[in-house]
């Protein structure tokens, strides 16, 4: 990716050829978690390239690739099952199953991830709640603290980083 960014089209066309099976597999297991077959795996995929092509420039190069990747084709998932009037569930464990490829995954439990959720500034816990626990939409959470749907997205997304950072630093 770094290259990518650094315009080298021959290691974006690699990354993304790359990238597609082994999201095709996180998009089938997603689909399958809610009982659901594999029409839409490509979908998700697509979409998950699409918007990895359309927001490769906020990705941080000091910071690990494939969370950031994760959560995107977690979002995109997500979109998917919301598209088809499914409420979608997703607890704040989930963040344990998106490490950085060069990381060991680490026992947790669910204080664990209380602790860091509570570490969180106010409002980003307020939507980290909200979002990943009680499943509102990103619409509801911004009607309810009168902020835009894309502020809140953003606010998620911060959010959810801080909380990576510091499951990955075992600062509970």
């Amino acid at each position: 990716m770094r290259a990518a960014i650094g315009g080298d089209t021959e290691a974006y066309r690699r990354l993304l050829q790359e990238l597609a099976p082994v999201l095709r597999g996180l998009a089938g297991r997603g689909l399958a978690r809610y009982g659901l077959g594999s029409e839409d795996v490509e979908d998700v995929v697509q979409e998950t390239l699409l918007a990895l092509h359309l927001k490769r420039g906020t990705w941080d190069s000091a910071q690990a690739f494939s969370p950031w990747l994760y959560a995107i084709a977690r979002n995109k998932l997500i979109d998917n099952l919301r598209r088809r009037g499914r409420r979608v569930h997703l607890p704040i464990d989930d963040l344990a199953d998106l490490p950085a490829a060069d990381e060991q995954p680490r026992a947790h439990n669910g204080a664990d991830a209380q602790r860091l959720i509570a570490g969180l500034k106010q409002r980003e816990r307020d939507i980290v709640m909200a979002i990943s626990i009680e499943g509102a939409s990103a619409r509801e959470v911004a009607e309810r603290l009168g902020m835009t749907e894309g502020a809140v997205r953003v606010a998620l997304h911060r959010a959810l980083r801080s909380l990576a950072r510091a499951f990955r630093a075992g600062q509970p």
